[in-house]
């Protein structure tokens, strides 16, 4: 039953940096594809930690100048952006963390994983690199994030692209919320598990309901993005306890914050995505005094970003003023 469970969960929903660095200054100062794509291998060489009082956070950084913060969905880790960062190192200097509960960061069993805590950890992260201010780019749980940054941390966020995300109203949204019924039964690392031994399965469920071409989620990508979630007995819990974190609502009560703020958003929406609804993107729109309006992908679902990186470059680019 709860493996036939998980399937309907995810049937609607889960070189080096010197190289890199050089391919991008090469290859996309005028918005072209890098000619060497970072890899699973490039993107874990290029990892680093910062020792912070939530842990040690695993994060990749590349390029130089203003910063650029970007931040990955469920149960996705940084290596979401990689396509991206290929195509605005040359622009900015990119930095992207694994939340903690997610990806590589390493974090004590007794810190909390919820979303106002991840914004605290963001904040001394960002205070460790000797960072001001950002342009943010996020996804997913990872917009809710974002948004909840905007609102404690207003002067230290320059522009924001969202794209399919978390809004006040739709937060859990109702097709993640069996994820968050297994991890509350402390099933559903067991059933994530079983990806790495059967990537077709991952494929079939969790890369049909997010991508538009599943067959494209390379082995290496399932791999990178599931063997840190189920590598020990903490990781596990942490993986259930980031999904139980999620309810009650973490963004209750932040619209009033929202409609004061003054950063320019630009809002880059998946039009296949059937996890948040077309509506959440206006909802946006409407409260955010400086909205930049939307773009809507017509093919593109939940974790388009992976798939469309030349995308979020462009309206990168525009939104920063850098085309």
């Amino acid at each position: 039953m709860r493996r036939r469970q998980f399937l309907a969960w995810t049937g609607a929903a889960l070189a080096t940096s010197v190289i890199g660095a050089c391919a991008s200054r090469l290859d996309t100062r005028h918005g072209a594809a890098p000619s060497r794509p970072t890899d699973a291998a490039a993107f874990r060489a290029a990892r680093r930690y910062a020792d912070l009082p939530f842990g040690k956070i695993a994060y990749v950084e590349r390029g130089s100048g203003d910063a650029a913060l970007f931040l990955h969905g469920a149960p996705l880790n940084s290596f979401q952006w990689r396509g991206a960062i290929d195509r605005l190192s040359a622009y900015r200097r990119c930095v992207a963390p694994d939340f903690m509960g997610l990806g590589y960061s390493e974090i004590p069993a007794h810190q909390s994983l919820a979303a106002d805590a991840q914004v605290a950890m963001l904040a001394a992260l960002l205070d460790t690199l000797a960072i001001g201010k950002v342009d943010m780019v996020a996804s997913d749980s990872g917009g809710a994030v974002a948004q909840l940054f905007v609102a404690r941390y207003p002067e230290r966020v320059r522009t924001l692209l969202l794209t399919n995300c978390d809004v006040e109203p739709d937060s859990p949204p109702p097709k993640v919320k069996p994820a968050i019924e297994m991890a509350r039964a402390g099933t559903l690392a067991d059933a994530t598990a079983q990806w790495l031994t059967d990537k077709a399965l991952a494929r079939s469920t969790f890369g049909a309901a997010v991508y538009r071409d599943p067959s494209r989620l390379a082995d290496e990508t399932i791999d990178y993005y599931v063997a840190p979630l189920v590598s020990s007995p903490l990781r596990r819990a942490q993986y259930h306890a980031f999904h139980l974190a999620l309810e009650p609502n973490p963004l209750a009560g932040i619209e009033a914050a929202l409609k004061r703020s003054t950063v320019p958003l630009r809002i880059v929406w998946g039009a296949s995505d059937d996890i948040f609804s077309p509506t959440d993107a206006d909802y946006l729109d409407h409260i955010f005094a400086r909205s930049r309006g939307i773009r809507r992908v017509p093919e593109a679902k939940l974790f388009f970003p992976e798939e469309f990186p030349d995308i979020i470059a462009e309206e990168a680019r525009r939104l920063w003023g850098v085309v």
